[in-house]
């Protein structure tokens, strides 16, 4: 089954703010700069002008893909009066051109373009819908059931946005969506909050974006988050908002303050960088340990180490020089590639681990093989005592919502004890933070937290995750 984790972005240009429609499609080029830790596999811009809607999308990063030429070569030189931008990360599903964002759908009462983050619970089941009502399928992403649904309802239907609210009754699972027709560009967020959305102004023009950082990047000043279930819609006539769909209980996947989304974005009221380092508070109190140094494992592992610190009292060191060019090891979806690459992307800092008992704060541990080849590179560079502990809990159980957390029996936790990890990855000793932390890091947060993958208490129905599972492993095989 594919899993994706990925960043959206999209601008509607308000006709009094020409110097935004005028480089709209370097203003999408910059946001996506500002998402590209979402995803490193694909990425793709459309721009909607007089000529309607243009569309970019290939394999690669968004500096390598859009080049000055091919910026030029959307909308009108590059100007337009909406957009909306994309990059993804397939993890464990096939990598091709096919599946890079956004779709560009035509039908009868004209053209969208889509691009979504998150992963359809009942995708399978809905495929094989469509497809006994002739809907031919081009990609083994389920973004593609999305937006022939919408297209569906938009027939019947006297608005997008009314084809959109009807569609999200049909819609199970996690999906973020920015859709463009036409005329309007919409922000939507399932019932259940998953994956992050927020909105921004950039003087009278509309901004939306997964993530707050990519509003900074392009000068747009934050608004507020899209909530969950809500449908907003910018477009002539300003901008408003359907809530049709909102106040259920919702389900912010956790593993965006303790992961994915970079630290300086806020999500849902919460900023990433202080429950990071409150995570790392809680670990030094439900974990102390007796030693001379804490370090982080970049990125994500930074913050938490120096709230490690902060709260111990234990000096903080840089323990490695990380080497930006190389994609997180985290996205590769074979244990192989993640080995091969952590001496590549991880140098230690001898001088900051030599002859000395090092705490080593990282995010999580999925399978066990990175957090073990890191180990083993601290004990190369000298380190006497390596004591690893984790800003989140003990993965346990598959997510069906987005994330690569993989089956149960590929789960390093779910298959070992504490100790027996201990000895497998070769650390001294191991303290991961409870859930019970989980709650207190991002306290203050809007949004309800989904912790499947550590509890198995899962927000919404999955029964019909196998279906879909079969069904692509079918049309992969083509």
């Amino acid at each position: 089954m594919i899993h994706e984790e990925c960043g959206l972005f999209g601008i509607y240009a308000a006709r009094s703010d020409d110097g935004v429609g005028e480089r709209i499609a370097a203003l999408c080029y910059a946001g996506l700069y500002a998402l590209q830790h979402r995803g490193q596999e694909s990425c793709g811009i459309a721009v909607k002008s007089a000529g309607g809607i243009t569309n970019r999308r290939d394999m690669g990063l968004a500096g390598d893909v859009f080049t000055p030429a091919v910026l030029a070569s959307l909308g009108d030189n590059g100007r337009g009066q909406m957009a909306v931008a994309h990059v993804r990360y397939g993890t464990t599903g096939i990598n091709r051109r096919s599946n890079a964002q956004p779709f560009v759908a035509k039908h009868i009462k004209g053209s969208i373009a889509l691009a979504h983050n998150g992963n359809l619970t009942n995708a399978g089941e809905l495929r094989r819908t469509l497809e006994m009502r002739g809907n031919i399928f081009h990609t083994s992403s389920d973004t593609e059931a999305i937006i022939y649904t919408i297209v569906r309802e938009r027939l019947n239907s006297e608005s997008i946005e009314e084809a959109v609210k009807k569609a999200m009754y049909i819609l199970e699972g996690a999906y973020s969506l920015i859709l463009m027709s036409h005329r309007k560009l919409i922000a939507v967020r399932d019932s259940n909050g998953f994956r992050p959305l927020c909105m921004g102004r950039l003087g009278n023009s509309v901004v939306f974006a997964s993530e707050s950082c990519a509003l900074s990047a392009v000068g747009a000043e934050f608004v507020r988050d899209i909530q969950p279930g809500e449908i907003v819609v910018a477009g002539e006539d300003g901008i408003h908002s359907i809530t049709t769909h909102c106040g259920g209980k919702s389900s912010l996947c956790v593993f965006e303050y303790v992961y994915f989304a970079r630290p300086d974005s806020v999500i849902d009221g919460v900023s990433v960088h202080e429950a990071r380092l409150k995570a790392g508070e809680i670990l030094a109190r439900e974990h102390p340990a007796d030693v001379d140094v804490v370090i982080g494992v970049p990125d994500s592992g930074l913050d938490a180490a120096l709230g490690f610190s902060r709260a111990s009292g234990i000096p903080f060191d840089f323990g490695f020089l990380k080497n930006k060019y190389i994609a997180r090891t985290f996205i590769s979806p074979d244990a192989g590639g993640r080995a091969g690459r952590v001496r590549l992307k991880l140098n230690p800092i001898e001088t900051a681990v030599k002859g000395k008992r090092v705490v080593m704060v990282d995010d999580s541990i999925v399978r066990g093989t990175t957090s073990m080849q890191i180990i083993r590179l601290l004990r190369e560079a000298g380190a006497k005592e390596v004591h690893i502990r984790l800003s989140c809990p003990p993965f346990l159980y598959p997510c069906y919502f987005g994330t690569d957390i993989d089956r149960s029996e590929n789960l390093i936790a779910h298959n070992h004890t504490l100790f027996e990890i201990k000895q497998i990855i070769g650390a001294d000793s191991i303290g991961y933070l409870s859930i019970e932390g989980l709650s207190e890091m991002t306290r203050g947060c809007s949004s309800g937290l989904c912790t499947a993958c550590f509890s198995g208490d899962y927000p919404v129905d999955i029964s019909k995750i196998g279906e879909k599972d079969l069904f692509e492993r079918e049309i992969d095989t083509d």
